[in-house]
């Protein structure tokens, strides 16, 4: 493979996680403040906040490599009418800084609490326009492997599977925290941190179903389709067998395996080490299990002429 799809491979594991990870955390601050309130759901929330949009930095930086010349990124986004690579840099560079603005202002307080909110939504909105483009920059004629409806799907999966799983992590990192510096707070805070882990939980084991389905159907597509796209699928099982079946064995044991067992030890208190143990481990074996997966992508693709 080349190095430049490396880049690629990080931006858009990196870029999709962080979109994922701001709409999860969208998502349970609407239901801690429901629960708890806002000042607790702040508590909760606020530290996983400034932890996304550096992430989605390193990848767009990383993005920049994949160019001939890093220094003249900015020439990539002189086709924004007609190209979905120029959409796909503007979504990105919209997103980190209207992002960076929520975080500044959620986390000084600036602003009203609609306001906050205004921006948040804006914020997501462009998030999921960024990971939309990233896929249509794929769906090519002359890229049969990558030209079908399962590339956005699992463009969304990913983004929205390493998003909960890196948002579990944040929780119960954010919930040692705050039981070691503001014990009076630990008892809410490991309620919403259990409530939290829980649905991240329900929600990993059904998203790994839909990868799973939808990458079942993908391959069995592209093997009945042309010598081209079957040529991909071979290529699946030599040279790269041991990659494909250390992927599907990575996501479903961190996904499915750990997602049910985390399930269970969010029920009730008492369980926070083994469900922060779950919560990392889970998190690190699909977060490999992404990369490999993203690699198979990029590796494993045939160009036809049209």
């Amino acid at each position: 493979m080349d190095a430049r799809e490396w880049s690629l491979i990080t931006f858009t594991i990196l870029a999709q996680m962080s979109v994922g990870s701001f709409l999860v955390l969208g998502v349970v601050y609407f239901y801690a403040t429901r629960k708890a309130g806002v000042e607790e759901a702040d508590r909760l929330s606020d530290s996983a906040l400034l932890a996304i949009i550096p992430v989605l930095v390193l990848g767009l930086i990383a993005s920049m490599f994949h160019l001939g010349d890093p220094l003249v990124a900015y020439r990539a986004v002189a086709n924004i009418g007609s190209s979905w690579l120029s959409r796909e840099i503007l979504f990105g560079v919209a997103f980190a800084v209207l992002g960076a603005v929520f975080a500044f202002m959620q986390g000084r307080k600036i602003g009203s609490f609609g306001l906050r909110n205004i921006i948040a939504w804006i914020s997501a909105l462009i998030g999921l326009a960024l990971v939309f483009s990233m896929s249509k920059v794929y769906m090519l004629q002359t890229q049969p492997s990558w030209n079908t409806l399962a590339t956005p799907i699992l463009f969304f999966v990913t983004t929205l599977l390493l998003g909960a799983l890196a948002m579990g992590v944040a929780f119960v990192a954010n919930y040692a925290y705050v039981k070691r510096k503001e014990p009076d707070c630990a008892d809410v805070q490991c309620g919403l941190m259990r409530d939290a882990l829980r649905w991240i939980a329900v929600a990993s084991v059904i998203l790994l179903g839909i990868e799973l389905v939808v990458g079942t159907l993908r391959l069995a597509f592209l093997a009945a389709s042309s010598n081209e796209t079957a040529a991909s699928v071979s290529m699946l099982v030599n040279p790269y067998g041991v990659v494909f079946a250390l992927q599907l064995l990575l996501v479903f044991v961190g996904a499915g395996v750990f997602g049910v067992f985390a399930y269970q030890n969010a029920q009730s208190p008492g369980q926070e080490k083994v469900l922060a143990s779950l919560a990392y481990g889970a998190f690190t074996l699909v977060f490999i299990a992404e990369v490999l997966g993203r690699f198979l992508f990029y590796a494993t693709h045939v160009q036809i002429t049209v």
